[in-house]
């Protein structure tokens, strides 16, 4: 099969409470980046795009000597708008594209490897990388239907009491088939709470149109823990040390 791979990497991280980009906060003495980056070329990948935005200069420096392709997101509107920022640099590019967050350093090769083959046997369009967590905090939620089936995600600013019950949550992580999603996205909007792109409106618009979409549970959920804090990033370098 073929792939590609996006990977997320705008955003400032304002909780970080410093002025580099999310990012670029060392693990290591390496960016957080270059481990997502890493793990992405387990899986070779035709093409690996990497979407910057703040700071974005500096963010292509620290990834010069990866082998990745950049893509600037100008104005940060969301995860459906980054991923729409990559829509020329894959024209010519059919097969499945995966979509990571730069912020998520522990997902292991071998749980991406299945999430993609899982995407591929189940035949779909759009399937989502879930977790279940005792306290699924402001994730967004996985409403699923009869059969376990996945019905759609909800961001939790957007969900509702009993949406926000659910422990099943929204990794961040998908696999699309490349020209459906391009046509989803071609239709969302910004009516929702963060004004923004949802990328999770793509998987609901498949579904509505009778297209089949997915969810893959990780067993571990540590391995898509982000990081949105100094705090956070402490617990994450702790992990990948006691993993070496």
């Amino acid at each position: 099969m073929k792939t590609a791979a996006i990977i997320l990497a705008a955003g400032q991280g304002t909780r970080m409470k410093s002025d580099l980009p999310k990012v670029l906060h060392m693990i290591h003495d390496r960016p957080m980046v270059s481990y997502v980056i890493d793990t992405v070329k387990t899986v070779e990948p035709e093409r690996t795009i990497v979407v910057i935005g703040y700071q974005a200069d500096r963010v292509r420096e620290a990834c010069a000597d990866a082998g990745v392709e950049f893509v600037v997101q100008k104005e940060q509107l969301g995860t459906g708008h980054a991923v729409m920022q990559c829509r020329d640099a894959l024209s010519a590019f059919e097969g499945t594209v995966t979509v990571l967050n730069g912020d998520v350093p522990c997902m292991r090769p071998e749980t991406l490897r299945a999430f993609i083959d899982f995407h591929s046997e189940q035949g779909a369009v759009g399937t989502v990388l879930t977790a279940v967590l005792g306290d699924a905090g402001a994730y967004g939620r996985i409403v699923r239907g009869p059969g376990d089936s996945l019905l759609k995600i909800v961001e939790f600013k957007d969900a509702n009491q009993s949406e926000r019950e659910i422990k099943e949550i929204n990794s961040g992580l998908f696999c699309f088939d490349k020209v459906a999603l391009f046509e989803a996205l071609d239709g969302t909007n910004q009516s929702n709470a963060q004004r923004e792109y949802y990328l999770t409106d793509a998987i609901e618009m498949m579904g509505n149109s009778g297209l089949k979409v997915a969810a893959y549970r990780v067993g571990d959920e540590r391995e898509v823990s982000g990081i949105n804090t100094v705090e956070e990033l402490e617990t994450i370098r702790l992990l990948l040390q006691d993993r070496q």
